[in-house]
């Protein structure tokens, strides 16, 4: 399993994959990604990162990912795997791995953070979710079904072999989403 280590907080997906009994594998090239056979994109700052992405390894993503490679985006993760962005820059191209749009910073700015319970049968039942300057689903096709919502908004989604969270749950000692998507893993290999 590898977590994208370019920026953001990585190191605390590494640490829910090591609480999950699963060595999570920093990815930062195109090469690192060639060891792995899922892929997490922290949250942190979605600019930043894809700025930080070589070439080679934003086509590997891309290419991977499309091919059947599970991926889960937390935040700002969900933001790179969005097909459509509000609210980036216009130098800001995602990487398309789902087929939804999201809007950046819709909860408000960092001081707007906060944590809620959200409920969601994918981890049966409410659990912990923190917000941190999130972004927000603006649209989704039939085929991204919704897993959570919160104050009427959709806060997790899945897309065959993509989960994206809208919130960090890498920042919750809750490790019932990192233990969802390695079972989407475990249904990809």
């Amino acid at each position: 399993m590898g977590v994208l280590a370019l920026q953001g907080d990585f190191r605390e997906h590494l640490a829910a994959l090591r609480a999950c009994e699963v060595e999570g594998v920093p990815i930062r090239l195109a090469s690192d990604l060639d060891a792995v056979d899922a892929l997490i994109l922290p949250g942190g700052e979605s600019t930043t990162m894809a700025r930080l992405m070589e070439p080679g390894l934003r086509a590997s993503i891309q290419r991977r990912g499309a091919a059947g490679m599970p991926v889960m985006g937390t935040c700002a993760g969900m933001i790179l795997m969005a097909r459509d962005i509000q609210g980036g820059r216009a130098d800001q191209e995602p990487l398309k791995l789902m087929d939804i749009g999201v809007r950046r910073n819709a909860y408000g700015r960092q001081i707007d953070s906060f944590e809620a319970e959200i409920e969601s049968p994918a981890i049966g039942g409410a659990g912990p979710a923190v917000f941190i300057r999130a972004p927000q689903v603006t649209e989704r096709s039939p085929e991204v079904k919704e897993l959570a919502s919160h104050a009427g908004q959709t806060v997790a989604v899945r897309q065959a072999n993509k989960l994206a969270l809208a919130f960090h749950p890498e920042l919750t000692s809750d490790r019932r989403w990192h233990q969802y998507f390695l079972s989407i893993d475990g249904e990809h290999r």
